[in-house]
C-alpha cells in the first residue's frame, strides 16, 4: 500500500469518525469524497498531489450536492418539530417573575428549572407571558 493511498484512507476513517463524534457535523460526505479518492488511487497510483487535491475538492463538492438534492430534499417533515427544542416549547406560557427584571434581565421558575428572562422592567411577582427565545433566555412581556 502507497503511503498516499493510506492517507486517503486514514483521512477517510477519519472524517467518518469525527461525523460519529460532533453533533449536527456532516463529514460523512466529505468522508465518501475521501474513500472515492482512495478509490482512484488503487486505480492510477501515480496522480501527482495537485491532481489528487483538484479532484478530492471536485469529489467533495459532488457529494455534497448530492446530499442537498436527493437526501436533504427528501428527509419526512417531524410532526414534533420542538422535540429538542425546550425554550421554543414554552413559547405562549405565563409566568410569575422569580427575580425582578431590572435594566431589561430577570428570571422565572419553570417546574424544577429556572430561566433567564429578556423583557421590560418590573417587579418580582409580575405575570409574565413568553413571546420569544432567544437561545436558552426567554423574551417575556407583562401580561
Amino acid at each position: 500500500m502507497t503511503l498516499r493511498l493510506a492517507f486517503w484512507a486514514v483521512l477517510a476513517l477519519v472524517l467518518f469518525a469525527a461525523e460519529a463524534l460532533l453533533p449536527g457535523a456532516s463529514l460523512m460526505w466529505l468522508g465518501f469524497a475521501a474513500a472515492a479518492m482512495m478509490a482512484v488511487m488503487l486505480i492510477a497510483p501515480g496522480l501527482d498531489i495537485l491532481a489528487q487535491a483538484i479532484l478530492f475538492a471536485v469529489f467533495a463538492i459532488a457529494s455534497v450536492l448530492i446530499y442537498r438534492r436527493w437526501f436533504r430534499a427528501r428527509a419526512q417533515v417531524s410532526d414534533k418539530p420542538l422535540l429538542n427544542r425546550r425554550a421554543d416549547q414554552l413559547i405562549g406560557q405565563t409566568a410569575v417573575l422569580e427575580q425582578a427584571i431590572v435594566r431589561g434581565r430577570g428570571r422565572i421558575q419553570l417546574a424544577d428549572t429556572y430561566w433567564s428572562v429578556e423583557g421590560p422592567d418590573l417587579p418580582a411577582g409580575a405575570a409574565v407571558r413568553i413571546v420569544a427565545t432567544d437561545g436558552m433566555t426567554l423574551r417575556v412581556q407583562e401580561v
